[in-house]
């Protein structure tokens, strides 16, 4: 059996509550419930558990693009509290779309002996797909339980799914075939 890692993405104030700066819709809310499942799944097995977190800067270069968000140590950049990181969890603070980017999270992974990565969180084109392409790269299989991820955009979202199964082998599944 392989190793497997959960890696849960920008599940954030700023993203996923109704007042945060870049809130995701109710879509982004109705994964939480998938994410819990899968979090409780992975803490009983004794898999290793991920939380990428957007810690920006006050200036970073991404808001040039987006509105300042996720502004390391304000409300924003806190995870959600509907979702818990089980004792254990890895806390990985990020500034890029791509969980990988200046952070550790590929020596957590290695360190995990992880084989398998199942990718939850939000969104689904930019920080999801874009950490997806990056397990792929790094030779890690990657999982994507669709009904645990969600974007702002359905368009994207679908494009997103498409891109990430037939570029990067990404195997869909539902968040119930857990581990």
């Amino acid at each position: 059996m392989s190793s497997q890692a959960l890696l849960v993405i920008d599940m954030l104030n700023d993203f996923i509550d109704p007042k945060g700066a870049l809130y995701c819709g109710e879509v982004a809310r109705s994964v939480i419930p998938a994410i819990n499942r899968l979090l409780h799944s992975f803490s009983r097995e004794g898999h290793t558990i991920i939380f990428t977190c957007d810690a920006h800067a006050p200036d970073d270069r991404e808001f040039e693009l987006y509105a300042p968000h996720a502004v390391r140590g304000t409300w924003g950049a806190r995870i959600i509290p509907e979702i818990v990181p089980p004792p254990g969890s890895h806390i990985v603070p990020k500034t890029r779309f791509t969980a990988f980017y200046g952070t550790d999270l590929d020596q957590i992974l290695q360190k995990a002996r992880a084989q398998e990565v199942w990718v939850t969180g939000v969104v689904t084109s930019i920080c999801v797909m874009d950490t997806t392409g990056d397990l792929r790269n790094r030779g890690y299989t990657p999982i994507i339980p669709v009904d645990a991820v969600a974007d702002f955009d359905p368009d994207f979202h679908q494009f997103a799914l498409k891109r990430m199964s037939r570029v990067y082998g990404a195997q869909m599944i539902q968040s119930e075939e857990t581990p």
